[in-house]
């Protein structure tokens, strides 16, 4: 079979920060605030919380920037780690990125774009199951979840070019839809009933225990903060995906860090609209057997879809067809960012000796086709085995746990590589890098005290790569 040698560069500042906008945005925004009431039971600890997770996004992104535009090679994050720490960091980080990070997110984003689609051609449910063995169900919704991934995946098989064209289109829909979704909830839909409830409990933290409405206040009220930072954490991540196609940037050195700051930017402050949307629309507080939107709120949303209560404002019964349209749209670009960057790691990582020889080829489109295939093969995999928000918990803790040692990474490249050539240097270094590493440990020590379930287990899956690590070490010789 015919293969190339080297990537093609056909990425351009408008396509790299399409890359990172479009892996950012995708069904989370329109779910995961009604957990995130239920934590916090204020309409302004809510904001506080968005407010910190797009703070800690941008800082991440900036301090990024110096380590993409210093190296800006095929596999980006893997690269910094390899070199700031050692091969068995970054072997960490893609045996992590492979297990879960990547094709977890790639998973939960597929089931979502299934369930949704499945308002638009009710065939696709969950209660229509296919096939069935114990516990493991097979519905129509998993054909859609999983058609859609091997479509995408056989789509970016295709060359850079394809999977760039599907990337630049559907971003910038669903980026002209969501505008419109905010304007049309702030100046349409806004309800002068949700707005003074809201304003009455703004800054009145509670959560709902045994039926009981319980105040929360002083540490308290940081972990309810902490705990609730996991949905919007996942919703704002994939931002960094644009670094593992590095290689293929048309001026890597000054676009990479300009689509970083400009993607995580644009996408937080939508989040941001989106939520003020929520508040002025519906009632925070609610209750699970309220008949009305208005009475279910924000925190009891039908199935946690606060993005579709929030536009029955405007659009009626219409609203579910027209929200779950969107996010059809939303999640199949989001997808498709992540299935073409992901694939770039796997690259890297086999030219290391530390996956299957065959990720580290290019096909005759200039493009790794066999660490697509095998990304592919494990996300469908993992689209049977869990539900959305099981694969949310496990993404966030791992993803916290290598963008605090990939931002330490640059302290140490500082010491370790005085005079290598940053085009590039990190916003307030060091300070602004420093205050993000203890926040994000903080968090992660939140998690692992109120949320040990799904935090353990994405601990135990980063240290199970170290055997794995020196398997395949062995393996290649």
């Amino acid at each position: 079979m015919e293969t190339a040698t080297t990537f093609k560069k056909s990425l351009g500042l408008i396509d790299s920060t399409a890359l990172v906008i479009g892996s950012m945005i995708g069904s989370g925004i329109f779910i995961v605030s009604a957990d995130m009431a239920r934590t916090l039971g204020s309409p302004g600890w809510l904001m506080v919380a968005w407010i910190v997770t797009g703070i800690l996004t941008v800082i991440a992104a900036l301090s990024y920037g110096e380590l993409a535009a210093m190296m800006p090679h095929a596999g980006g994050q893997y690269v910094y780690l390899r070199e700031a720490f050692n091969p068995l960091a970054g072997f960490l980080y893609g045996w992590t990125l492979f297990t879960v990070i990547q094709t977890g997110t790639i998973a939960a984003v597929a089931m979502a774009f299934g369930k949704f689609l499945g308002i638009l051609v009710p065939w696709f449910s969950e209660n229509n199951i296919w096939l069935e063995f114990g516990f493991l169900k097979f519905s129509t919704v998993h054909i859609a979840a999983i058609g859609s991934i091997l479509l995408l995946t056989w789509i970016n098989a295709q060359g850079i070019k394809a999977g760039k064209l599907v990337q630049n289109i559907f971003t910038f829909s669903k980026v002209g839809i969501l505008f419109a979704f905010i304007v049309a909830g702030l100046f349409i839909a806004k309800n002068t009933g949700a707005i003074e409830i809201n304003s009455k409990i703004f800054w009145q933290a509670a959560k709902i225990e045994n039926d009981q409405l319980i105040s929360l206040t002083g540490f308290a009220l940081i972990a309810a903060i902490g705990t609730s930072m996991v949905g919007s954490l996942f919703s704002a991540d994939a931002w960094n995906n644009i670094t593992f196609a590095a290689a293929e940037v048309v001026n890597p050195r000054k676009n990479i860090p300009l689509s970083l700051l400009i993607g995580t930017v644009i996408v937080i402050f939508l989040f941001f609209l989106t939520n003020l949307v929520y508040i002025q629309v519906l009632p925070l507080r609610g209750t699970p057997e309220g008949v009305t939107v208005f009475e279910r709120g924000m925190q009891f949303a039908v199935n946690d879809r606060v993005g579709t209560a929030s536009m029955f404002g405007i659009f009626g019964e219409y609203a579910t067809i027209i929200m779950a349209f969107f996010i059809v749209i939303s999640t199949f670009g989001c997808n498709n960012g992540l299935i073409l960057s992901g694939a770039r790691v796997y690259y890297a990582m086999a030219h290391d000796g530390l996956f299957f020889r065959n990720a580290g080829k290019l096909n005759s489109k200039s493009v790794p086709a066999s660490g697509l295939v095998s990304q592919s093969v494990w996300a469908c995999m993992l689209c049977l085995s869990g539900t959305y928000g099981n694969l949310l918990d496990y993404v966030v803790f791992a993803v916290l746990i290598f963008y605090v040692m990939t931002i330490l990474g640059i302290f140490l490249l500082r010491i370790k590589q005085p005079e290598a050539e940053r085009p590039y240097k990190a916003f307030g270094y060091p300070v602004i890098p420093a205050l993000y590493i203890l926040t994000a440990l903080f968090i992660m020590v939140i998690l692992l005290i109120y949320k040990p379930i799904y935090t353990w287990p994405g601990l135990v899956i980063v240290l199970i790569g170290i055997p794995v690590y020196f398997i395949m070490k062995k393996s290649y010789k």
